[in-house]
């Protein structure tokens, strides 16, 4: 098949075996470089995913994916929640109230965030997998003054096995009403994630009510487990658009400080990684120049036969995007095979670490997570390539630049 001429020409410079080691050694550490700029881009992205998503799944063990509050649903949260379970998208519903409250255990005190629920409709709205939280809100639905937990908040207080605490809500302490304190028995503990299990304990409904009943903010909130957390907030403002008032919050903003600051990291990373990118760009650059003064004759002679200006600098710009395409080709199949396998290479390092420490048992990242975006790796090979394109263009104008008359003289 016919090719462009410049194409032709490009593409024989890129492949005809070079003479000049010194410059077949630089073109190729120029695509090493860019082949490595990917590698590492692709497998930190992905490593990124991987941590992103585990934090979210574990803020979703005690983060509802959003909630409903206002005047609307302290008055008639019934009649919300029916019509927000009318919808496909929404897969739960539930009620809760949620406050500050002193835990007073032993003399040992903490201050914490109190949530009164519904024990059958919670287990449903919250993403907890395990069977046992499931067990703890049907224990606390069935004891009148029970309260569950977080792990590390029982820790803390120094309960290990069921026992019988004080909590005043932070209104009460406040009007220096202690009458309002009341007595609870620990039902058991529950994992409420890394950021909820230092300061969460669950309560019934009811209870809430009554331990609340002196601080004004704290008010019924409906809570929404819907099959998009992506979009949960548009699913929940698109079912009460009728109800204006209505104050609407998905996970994402309540946790907003915590994913804010790991998208930030991730924006920050990549573009420090990407200077892997450019430092391979500046090696095409470099090569290039070589190239171009190493084949001036030849572009003379191609200058004589007719060839224009633009035909001699996309022949450059050729030869440069065969360098860059093939590293990033390399780069993204690298990139990927690893951040597919990380965990297992990692176990393997580990092991030899291990085994070279006199069989000590170092901890390592052996349980290092991952998850490829293939919209990522996609938009970081199109980085690449782009890179790589512009590094072409000022030895490629440097070529067209080049005088046949002064080049010819002298051969």
């Amino acid at each position: 098949m016919l090719k462009p001429f410049s194409v032709f020409v490009g593409l024989r410079y890129s492949l005809a075996r070079k003479r000049n080691f010194f410059l077949s050694f630089v073109s190729l550490i120029s695509m090493l470089g860019v082949s490595l700029g990917v590698t590492i881009l692709i497998v930190a992205l992905s490593v990124m995913n991987g941590s992103i998503d585990t934090l979210r799944a574990d803020a979703l063990k005690s983060v509802p994916h959003v909630t409903i509050s206002g005047d609307a649903v302290s008055s008639n949260w019934k009649e919300l929640a029916d019509l927000a379970l009318q919808s496909p998208r929404v897969l739960a519903a539930s009620p809760f109230m949620e406050g500050e409250a002193n835990i007073l255990y032993q003399g040992n005190n903490r201050f914490v965030s109190l949530r009164g629920v519904d024990g059958g409709l919670e287990a449903d709205v919250v993403d907890n997998p395990s069977s046992r939280y499931r067990e703890l809100l049907l224990a606390l639905t069935a004891t009148e003054n029970g309260i569950i937990l977080g792990a590390q908040l029982a820790g803390s207080l120094g309960i290990y096995s069921n026992a019988d605490l004080s909590v005043t809500a932070l209104g009460s302490l406040l009007a220096r009403n202690l009458a309002g304190t009341e007595s609870f028995t620990v039902v058991g503990y529950a994992d409420f994630g890394a950021y909820g299990n230092s300061d969460t304990a669950l309560i019934n409904l009811a209870k809430a009510q009554e331990l609340f009943a002196l601080n004004s903010a704290s008010r019924f909130t409906l809570r929404l487990r819907v099959d998009d957390i992506f979009n949960a907030k548009s699913i929940a403002q698109e079912l009460f658009a009728d109800y204006p008032g209505l104050r609407i919050q998905s996970w994402d903003e309540a946790q907003a400080s915590l994913f804010n600051a790991l998208r930030m990291e991730k924006i920050l990373t990549s573009f420090m990684l990407m200077m892997i990118l450019v430092v391979g760009a500046v090696n095409i650059v470099s090569t290039l120049v070589m190239v171009v003064a190493d084949k001036g004759a030849d572009v003379a002679i191609l200058r004589t036969m007719g060839a224009s200006r633009g035909s001699i600098m996309r022949i450059f710009v050729v030869q440069g995007l065969v360098a860059g395409f093939v590293g990033t080709l390399v780069g993204a199949l690298l990139g990927t095979l690893l951040a597919a396998n990380i965990a297992d290479i990692s176990l393997i390092v580990e092991r030899i670490i291990n085994s070279l420490a006199g069989g000590s048992n170092r901890y390592f990242i052996s349980h290092l997570r991952t998850q490829i975006d293939w919209g990522e790796v996609g938009l970081v090979c199109l980085a690449a390539l782009a890179i790589s394109f512009v590094a072409t263009l000022y030895p490629a104008y440097r070529a067209s630049k080049i005088q046949a008359a002064e080049v010819l003289r002298y051969e």
